[in-house]
């Protein structure tokens, strides 16, 4: 068992299955994106570049995705909060993920990595 996995059995049950949910999501989206643990958060990085994150939000105690440059995308479900550079998107692990608007955040950031 690879270290990051220990980050999701770790996880309580709705946000586990939810957080699991979105690892799948995320990779299923290019081949060329890599899962591995940095600061203790599992992370996913495109074509070598630290591309989004998975963590549980602490005040609101839900799930999130966190888009490392976030701050090039303008998306209604992105909150920036106090960052400069990075968005996230929360995530009600009671309900649905919202698929559609998950492909195209991922893939309008990939575009970005693209043309670096």
């Amino acid at each position: 068992m690879k270290e990051v996995d220990n980050f999701y059995l770790k996880q309580e049950e709705p946000i586990r299955s939810c957080l699991m949910a979105l690892r799948e999501i995320i990779l299923s989206q290019d081949k060329e994106i890599t899962h591995v643990l940095k600061y203790g958060m599992p992370f996913f990085c495109y074509r070598g570049k630290m591309f989004c994150y998975l963590w549980v939000h602490k005040k609101y105690q839900k799930p999130y995705i966190g888009i490392v440059e976030g701050k090039s995308i303008d998306h209604p479900d992105l909150i920036i909060e106090k960052r400069s550079r990075m968005k996230i998107m929360l995530f009600d692990p009671n309900k649905d993920l919202p698929l559609e608007t998950i492909e195209m955040i991922l893939t309008a950031i990939m575009k970005l990595y693209k043309v670096v």
